[in-house]
């Protein structure tokens, strides 16, 4: 998972401050982050290991994020993980900018 966690930081700059500072704020949250586990489970199963897997294991996290932040927005969320969630911090339309 380390691989999939360098993968993810590199793709989580932006020249946007904001983008940036939300980006990292969310990641930083922590999680389990089953579904990437499970991806590059399968993966491995299938004969197929490395940088690949780990680059799409790092899209399923963030396709995950993306559904979490616009949830969050859609129910007026204010935690997620005991933690204040993005739109409670920055405001919805922030949110759903990163999101998207």
């Amino acid at each position: 998972m380390v691989q999939v966690d360098e993968v993810i930081g590199r793709q989580l700059h932006s020249d946007v401050a904001l983008v940036n500072q939300i980006g990292h704020y969310i990641v930083g949250s922590g999680g389990k982050r089953i579904r990437p586990r499970l991806l590059l489970m399968a993966a491995a199963a299938l004969g197929h290991h490395g940088p690949r897997a780990h680059t799409l294991a790092a899209v399923v996290e963030f396709i995950h994020t993306a559904t979490l932040l616009h949830d969050d927005v859609v129910d007026e969320s204010n935690l997620r993980r005991g933690r204040q969630t993005a739109n409670a911090m920055f405001g919805n339309a922030a949110a759903v900018l990163v999101g998207d």
